[in-house]
């Protein structure tokens, strides 16, 4: 049998369940459960987190809501992770790494945010016109 084509409806379904398991993958609990159940010793499911790879070109990514799913679905192209991931210890220290940068990359944000508005405050501000020491002799 040939290939069949995708109908529209097919790509659409495809696209919002591969969207929403990419995201996922940003669960270090998440991945230590798919190891303890073995899906990631599995050569097709291996292939799959393979397939994937394409979230990662900015067509695609945009429609992210959660990118660190991006760098999990990279460590998960390796083996050595993919066993680690068995571990509950694995799966915390992930999840409280993620954390620790959230909470960095939020105060970094609202700093950044806070400079932004004060500069944008004070370029609205009405200059007082310079007077030049224009002194007739």
């Amino acid at each position: 049998m040939a290939g069949v084509m995708e109908t529209e409806e097919q790509a659409r379904r495809r696209f919002q369940l591969e969207l929403e398991f990419v995201q996922c993958l940003a669960n270090p609990n998440y991945l230590n459960f798919l190891a303890q159940r073995g899906y990631l010793r599995e050569k097709p499911f291996v292939n799959y987190l393979k397939y994937l790879l394409y979230w990662k070109e900015p067509e695609y990514a945009k429609f992210l809501k959660y990118p660190h799913c991006l760098h999990m679905l990279e460590l998960l192209q390796y083996e050595h992770f993919r066993k680690e991931l068995v571990n509950a210890q694995c799966a915390k220290f992930i999840d409280e790494q993620q954390i620790l940068h959230w909470q960095h990359y939020s105060r970094k944000r609202t700093r950044l945010q806070q400079a932004l508005a004060e500069q944008q405050q004070q370029q609205q501000q009405p200059q007082a016109p310079s007077h030049g020491n224009t002194t007739s002799k």
